[in-house]
């Protein structure tokens, strides 16, 4: 939820030909993000994308000691790119049709260091980076439990979903804790526990959705048009799992990740980082 016209402001009373939203984070956090070096002044004189354990231990800090700022802390040492930029109009034309490349992050923003004033704009209100499997997995749980990092329930600054015109999400005999349920769903005497449920999701009786986040589907379809139905068939258990958007699985199937398992492929999912996912428009049959 950041205030745009305070990074205009901010970008504008620098003098800056570019200006970077930028936030502290952790040396774990910081191996799978793009992160800044600063001079004394505050000037971003450096930046290296996803830099392994090793490297950043050589860093130690993305401020230098001297630094008329400082922004970091012993837990948060170093300053991650959050992806928004603000550039002056005329120095984002001439970096567009003299530099190569087309990515900012990588291409078009290191080539300018040398040659344009860049300036960090220093965020602390919550932001995710969701790059990675295991991060939009725990960015999404984390938002199911209280106190949650972020709430959509903000009076002054509410955030609006694409409008879509769903019927109410209906729930017939169903156990939900802690989860977020969107519209359009049909839940039917399933247990859902720490989950996220997208739009037109079905849930069939006596399915249990256990610290997972199921994506919905694109659309509806009529009944017995497909051996395996849309959605999540009956006395299934999913422990752990992301199910993209208009995937199947079939009556019975259990995925859980008992074994700890970090990276694997199977039939119909593949694990990331201990992440059971189910690809968009998959089909989990029987058996599994």
């Amino acid at each position: 939820r950041m205030d745009f016209c305070a990074l205009i402001e901010a970008h504008i009373e620098s003098k800056a030909d570019i200006t970077i939203a930028a936030q502290p984070v952790s040396a774990d956090d910081a191996t799978g993000m793009g992160i800044f070096h600063f001079d004394t002044g505050g000037q971003i004189t450096g930046f290296e994308e996803k830099p392994n354990a090793v490297r950043l231990a050589e860093i130690g800090n993305s401020v230098p000691r001297g630094a008329s700022f400082s922004r970091t802390s012993a837990d948060t040492p170093f300053m991650a790119s959050m992806g928004i930029y603000v550039f002056s109009r005329e120095v984002l034309l001439s970096l567009i049709h003299n530099t190569p490349g087309v990515d900012f992050g990588k291409e078009l923003i290191p080539a300018a260091l040398a040659t344009h004033r860049v300036h960090a704009y220093f965020y602390r209100g919550y932001w995710a980076d969701v790059g990675t499997v295991r991060a939009f997995y725990d960015a999404n749980l984390a938002l199911t439990r209280r106190p949650a990092p972020f709430s959509f329930f903000d009076p002054r600054r509410p955030i609006y979903t694409r409008p879509r015109f769903l019927p109410g999400t209906r729930l017939d005999g169903c156990r939900i804790d802690n989860s977020i349920i969107t519209e359009g769903c049909d839940l039917q005497a399933c247990t859902i526990e720490e989950s996220v449920v997208g739009i037109r999701t079905a849930v069939r009786e006596n399915s249990r959705v256990l610290r997972s986040v199921l994506l919905g589907a694109d659309s509806y379809e009529e009944s017995g048009t497909h051996e395996v139905p849309l959605g999540i068939g009956r006395d299934v258990l999913l422990d752990g799992v992301i199910v993209d958007k208009n995937a199947r699985i079939a009556d019975g199937v259990r995925l859980v990740n008992d074994a700890g398992v970090d990276e694997a492929d199977g039939d119909g999912f593949y694990i990331r980082s201990g992440i059971i996912v189910v690809p968009k428009g998959a089909v989990i049959r029987r058996g599994m």
